[in-house]
């Protein structure tokens, strides 16, 4: 034993040039350096107490959140909109609380109301409130150059992630119209409106 010891001394005292009683210092001051910047940079475990403590407030504190924005946000009655153009589409876009959030899919018109926190004012999706996002949400894109409903030249990827977002909305939200273009449909005197393939005496068109 005292033989080994000896030998490890020696192989210290070889391979850094220094006594082993400095050796071992500077090796302890290393550990403390160690522990003391890893501790800058690790929160220490809360007692468990604690840890319960910040568990249950974080709770009651998302419950309240939850309550208040309940009782805050009243959600307009879903009302069947019909043929809309995508002009009047964007009047739905949340700017109005007395109007249903409205949101387009392939020219189907869906309420988005019950997810006002993620597609109304300030939600992440917000931008594509009031308009047919298809080509948007096909591309995994917020460019606003893709809120359109025009998706001509997408991959067949692009299609079926398209056509996901489709199923999600069905499952998930009313319809309650769709998109017309401005041309579909003219008004008449009155301010209703008339097929296009109609003339003003009310015949078809020939």
């Amino acid at each position: 034993m005292v033989a080994l010891y000896a030998v490890v001394m020696d192989t210290i005292t070889t391979y850094t040039g220094l006594s082993p009683a400095a050796f071992f210092t500077i090796l302890a001051l290393m550990c403390v350096v160690y522990k003391t910047v890893c501790s800058m940079f690790v929160d220490p475990e809360p007692p468990e107490d604690l840890k319960n403590k910040l568990i249950n407030s974080s709770a009651a504190a998302s419950a309240a959140t939850a309550a208040n924005f309940s009782n805050q946000t009243v959600i307009p009655e879903t009302v069947p909109l019909g043929d809309v153009t995508e002009h009047e589409l964007r009047a739905y876009d949340g700017s109005d609380p007395n109007k249903p959030l409205l949101m387009a899919i392939k020219g189907q018109i869906y309420d988005v109301s019950r997810s006002r926190m993620f597609y109304g004012p300030g939600g992440p999706y917000a931008m594509f409130a009031g308009r047919d996002a298809s080509r948007a949400l096909a591309l995994m894109s917020f460019d606003p150059q893709d809120l359109t409903g025009n998706i001509e030249g997408l991959s067949d990827s692009e299609l079926e992630v398209l056509q996901d977002w489709e199923y999600k909305f069905m499952e998930k939200y009313v319809k309650v119209g769709q998109i017309v273009s401005e041309q579909t449909s003219k008004p008449t005197k009155n301010g209703d409106k008339v097929p296009e393939n109609q003339n003003h005496d009310g015949a078809e068109a020939q």
